[in-house]
């Protein structure tokens, strides 16, 4: 390796393979403060969310090392992300064509062309050769295929015919390499992303969506895993009633399991996915948590949401599961929404911490567990998440009187919106606080990432290199550290 220094003067190590990575400071990676232990989140943390489509150039190049260093410099312990996995057209995040890759297009061009260590790589293959030889293949054939859905394939590649896969691998061996060799460089290089974290004292918060893909290797690989007719059809699929984001409901169309071979099967595929995550995470938060109570099960003809049903689900067993494999129980419950006592009893009942969204907390209800000064310690409190308006779009959507009523109920010091809602949130008794950037920006409404029950625009939001100043990074520090939440080596 050769040293070599940036126009900053930092000293960078360049590695032989051409990746370069930044000389980690002395203080060792085992000394790094985990986000979770014994079932709780342990100390106060504030931190960002960010999905790493959202860096400059929407990949993990140099430009994450530039991000954790303002993260750093501002006091921000945590990086909350949307799900690494590769996203259909519609770059949704939640819908994947794997639930174990990474994306693709989160590789730097340059890291793209590196030639990687044969025993290496080889390594890793095996490894990971629960999921990956099915997503190179299952990735091959849709392209063979014009992208046409795996449903629309030839019947025998359709029903997994052993002679026609066998076929596939041989005329599709190039590509099958380049497949697997793609998601080697992006593990690779996130697990230098993950040492450059830890090495500032910043926890990684990842997510994995409670439901999968139709249209992925998971359910192509595995039908039986999932509540599928004769000829491979969803019977039912996932959605969730009418809510705060949809009058009818949302339709998310994604096929149903079959908990009961899941179950059978001492959830291995579950288990699987799950220890996937947390080699690249700290902490995982379980998205739509309430389907490990009861899922909203809608038949797959109808056109809408409305027709559903909750059909419970053996998520405690699951639970039970999981925290064989990891006792800390390193999770946190994606909790919104139509939220039942027995959802909330099966979340303290494994000490998981769940969300807060400030932005919901002003109907006046004084049940509302979103409200001012109702969050308690093992909870995550936000501003606002992916799916909501930016806050300072979100109060600019206010009618006057309303927004009058919301400034007085938040903190008169603060400023401008959106800092009172931030604040709010970092006062609050939530061991963890974390803002959208777009907030901490002060970002409006043109700045939002997602609009639920829409498909058009959605995902594609960046933020500026220049963007993230010292004069931002010194003012979040200075709330973090009146707040209580720098980590104490800084205070």
């Amino acid at each position: 390796m050769a040293k070599a220094k940036t126009a900053n003067g930092k000293v960078r190590v360049v590695r032989r393979d051409g990746e370069a990575m930044r000389r980690l400071p002395q203080r060792a990676v085992g000394a790094f403060s985990r986000c979770h232990q014994e079932g709780r989140l342990n100390m106060r943390k504030a931190g960002v969310l960010l999905h790493p489509t959202s860096l400059p150039h929407g990949v993990i190049g140099d430009e994450v090392e530039n991000f954790l260093d303002w993260m750093a410099q501002a006091g921000l312990t945590l990086w909350q992300m949307l799900p690494l996995t590769p996203p259909h057209a519609d770059r949704s995040p939640y819908q994947a064509y794997s639930s174990f890759a990474l994306n693709p297009a989160l590789l730097p061009p340059a890291a793209a062309q590196v030639t990687p260590d044969a025993d290496e790589l080889a390594d890793f293959e095996r490894r990971e050769a629960f999921w990956l030889e099915d997503y190179a293949l299952f990735v091959a054939l849709r392209q063979q295929h014009a992208d046409r859905a795996w449903c629309d394939w030839p019947e025998a590649l359709r029903h997994r015919d052993p002679e026609a896969l066998q076929q596939a691998r041989r005329a599709q061996a190039g590509t099958l390499a380049r497949l697997k060799k793609e998601q080697f460089l992006l593990q690779r290089r996130w697990q230098l992303i993950r040492q450059q974290a830890r090495a500032q004292g910043i926890c990684l918060f990842g997510d994995v969506p409670i439901a999968v893909a139709y249209d992925s290797a998971d359910v192509w690989a595995r039908p039986q895993l999932f509540k599928l007719d004769a000829d491979l059809q969803p019977t039912v699929v996932a959605g969730v009633p009418p809510d705060y984001f949809s009058r009818e409901g949302q339709r998310w169309g994604n096929p149903h399991y079959n908990w009961e071979l899941h179950q059978a099967t001492d959830f291995a595929w579950w288990r699987q996915r799950m220890a996937a995550a947390l080699r690249l995470f700290d902490l995982v938060r379980i998205d739509h948590f309430r389907g490990l109570q009861a899922l909203w099960e809608i038949p797959a003809a109808s056109p809408t949401a409305m027709e559903g049903r909750w059909v419970e689900t053996p998520g405690r067993a699951l639970l039970e599961a999981l925290r064989q494999d990891f006792p800390a129980m390193p999770f946190v419950a994606e909790d919104l929404g139509l939220i039942t006592p027995e959802v909330m009893q099966l979340r303290d009942d494994f000490g998981l911490a769940g969300l807060a969204v400030l932005q919901f907390g002003f109907d006046d209800s004084p049940d509302n567990p979103h409200r001012i000064g109702a969050q308690r310690p093992n909870c995550v409190v936000y501003t606002g998440t992916h799916d909501n308006n930016t806050s300072l779009g979100w109060f600019e959507e206010l009618p006057a009187e309303r927004q009058q009523q919301v400034l007085r109920q938040l903190p008169e010091e603060a400023g401008p919106m959106p800092w009172p809602l931030i604040v709010a949130a970092l006062v609050s008794a939530a061991d963890l606080a974390v803002v959208p950037l777009q907030d901490w920006l002060g970002l409006d409404g043109q700045h939002r990432m997602n609009v639920p029950g829409t498909c058009e625009g959605n995902w594609r939001w960046r933020f500026r290199a220049e963007q993230l100043d010292s004069i931002l990074a010194g003012r979040i520090r200075r709330w973090l550290e009146q707040t209580g939440r720098l980590a104490p080596k800084e205070r």
